[in-house]
């Protein structure tokens, strides 16, 4: 739509120059006002037209010579009129100028051929630019990270890439406590970084185990700069009972009724003899 009104108002504009130009051939009343109508149409024309006015450097003044060309052939046609000196011949020849200034205006419609210029140039620099950003990527080398083990691939991988569950942590030891828990000491990938909150809830789903058979404190004797990451259920300590001796419990019996408060502190076994037998 604004580039039709702005096609609609150029071919207004040659209109009216032609018709400046033709009433200049016969009379110098035209010459001033005609003249400044012209520089301000084409300080209009430029002002709202950004294209041209943030062309690109290397053709921007181009663009801007090629719109305002048309406004200043008219100008310095009227001044020539009022200078060419009088007679029928010099009359023709001005006419003829007039009409191939209108001619040449009509077709080549310079203000429209100054914007597609600016868009071209735009286009071109953009797509330099891209091409460099592309090569300047592919020059760029991706490192992969390397680990010390698979455990710690693992963990590198599945919880501390960006967005996951431990991000910018690392696996320092794991321990395999027994056939169902393992003990991880995690620590952060940059020195002097507190290791971020593990999310239970998250580390649960991705595991596919119970919140609570995961433990997640403090490293004995270190910072917050380590982790210690208990996964799966803790083996339960088992009470030995250690077997009492038939003769201290017999004794603890005895005791409780005829001496209280005596210790067995010693047995000996010796064979009855048979005449107490």
């Amino acid at each position: 739509m604004l580039a039709r009104v702005r096609s609609t108002v150029g071919r207004a504009a040659t209109v009216a120059g032609a018709l400046v130009l033709t009433g200049g051939l016969g009379n110098d009343v035209f010459t001033i006002p005609g003249a400044a109508a012209a520089i301000a149409a084409a300080g209009v024309g430029l002002a709202t037209n950004p294209k041209v006015l943030r062309a690109p450097e290397s053709v921007r003044w181009t663009a801007i010579s090629l719109y305002a060309a048309p406004h200043a052939g008219c100008a310095a046609l009227l001044v020539g009129e009022r200078l060419a000196p009088e007679g029928h011949v010099s009359v023709l020849v001005q006419a003829a100028v007039v009409a191939l200034w209108t001619g040449a205006t009509w077709m080549l419609r310079p203000g429209l051929t100054a914007c597609e210029f600016a868009d071209e140039a735009l286009a071109q620099e953009l797509a330099e630019a891209a091409k460099a950003a592309e090569a300047e990527a592919a020059a760029v080398v991706v490192v992969a990270p390397t680990y010390d083990s698979e455990a710690a691939r693992w963990w590198g991988e599945k919880f501390a890439v960006e967005g996951g569950i431990a991000p910018g942590t690392v696996l320092l030891d794991h321990q395999q406590v027994s056939e169902q828990c393992v003990a991880l000491i995690i620590g952060t990938q940059q020195r002097g970084q507190a290791v971020p909150d593990i999310s239970k809830p998250r580390l649960s789903a991705a595991l596919d185990l119970p919140e609570e058979q995961i433990d997640i404190g403090p490293v004995p004797g270190r910072g917050a700069g380590v982790r210690l990451l208990v996964l799966g259920q803790r083996p339960v300590a088992e009470t030995e009972t250690e077997p009492v001796d038939s003769d201290a419990e017999m004794w603890a019996e005895i005791a409780e009724t005829a001496m209280p408060g005596v210790e067995l502190v010693e047995s000996n076994t010796y064979e009855m003899p048979k005449e107490l037998t």
